[in-house]
């Protein structure tokens, strides 16, 4: 059973973490250096800063998290990113799912897509490549163990290589991962909106 979502289809939510998240101007030399590999390579936003605590496991995730999500070959990065989602609305993490979701629409300028997602849940009937990587990904999500070739096999079917099934492993599988660190230091909230404060 899915948790209620965010209508994250409108835009990326804020996230506000329940640890202080370091002060750049009084971080280690440890802390400064694992924070130049940023993901996506945006600006260092607060969960960069909140992992920074532990530098040495954020040296590590922060190169991971980029190559599974932008390595330049394999599965499409939309296709990546609508794993992601997949993972991220079952897991109940709004702000993953608003982030992944936005990512998502932008590269694929399809936004139904994740409009029937936020509707109909991960059962709802796309194209069937697209139904391919939701099902796949929503059942690595609730029982990775239970993965069986059948599994792979439909992927097959539609197209994706070896190479792109693990693609799809590795991001829905990070996403396991960042879903529950991420609720667990922090929350989504909505962001401040002219005329319709907090």
């Amino acid at each position: 059973m899915t948790r209620p979502m965010r209508d994250f289809t409108q835009g990326e939510l804020d996230w506000q973490p329940w640890l202080a998240p370091v002060d750049l101007d009084a971080a280690t030399d440890a802390q400064r250096a694992a924070l130049k590999i940023t993901p996506s390579n945006r600006a260092v936003g607060a969960y960069s800063l909140v992992l920074a605590h532990d530098p040495e496991a954020l040296e590590h995730r922060s190169p991971l998290y980029n190559a599974i999500m932008f390595g330049a070959k394999g599965l499409p990065r939309a296709e990546r990113e609508l794993g992601v989602v997949v993972a991220s609305h079952i897991n109940g993490c709004a702000y993953c799912a608003s982030v992944h979701a936005k990512r998502f629409t932008e590269l694929t300028k399809a936004p139904e897509v994740m409009r029937r997602i936020q509707q109909d849940g991960v059962q709802t009937v796309l194209e069937p490549r697209q139904n391919a990587i939701v099902d796949y990904a929503a059942k690595l999500t609730r029982d990775p163990a239970g993965i069986t070739p059948a599994d792979a096999a439909s992927l097959r079917a539609q197209g994706l290589s070896d190479l792109d099934i693990l693609d799809l492993t590795h991001a829905v599988a990070m996403f396991a991962w960042a879903n529950r660190l991420m609720q667990t230091l922090g929350e989504a909230t909505t962001p401040a909106r002219e005329g319709n404060p907090l």
